[in-house]
């Protein structure tokens, strides 16, 4: 399956692309060869291959969740430059 300038044009409108007219050859030869190794892809016989679920046979270890000890609100609180009695003040961002 090949590409040609009309499809590059309509990839690159719904990407939202804007390409400029010298662009557009060079794309369409990119867009080509991506097609050309996906088709060599296609070609190789994978039926005897499994299928993975991970890369490596390596899996996450996740530790217990355990309750620790929290910073007090008031200790927080006295650690900031501009607080009041429940919050730290920030300045105001939406006008």
């Amino acid at each position: 399956m090949k590409v040609n300038k009309d499809d590059v044009i309509k990839i690159a409108h719904l990407a939202r692309l804007e390409l400029r007219e010298e662009k557009i050859q060079d794309m369409q030869d990119s867009i080509n060869k991506v097609l050309d190794w996906m088709e060599a892809l296609n070609a190789v016989d994978t039926s005897s291959v499994e299928p993975l679920v991970h890369m490596t046979p390596a899996l996450n270890h996740f530790r217990e969740d355990q309750a620790k000890a929290m910073l007090d609100r008031q200790k927080a609180l006295n650690l900031g430059p501009n607080t009041n009695e429940s919050y730290f003040k920030v300045p105001q961002v939406i006008e």
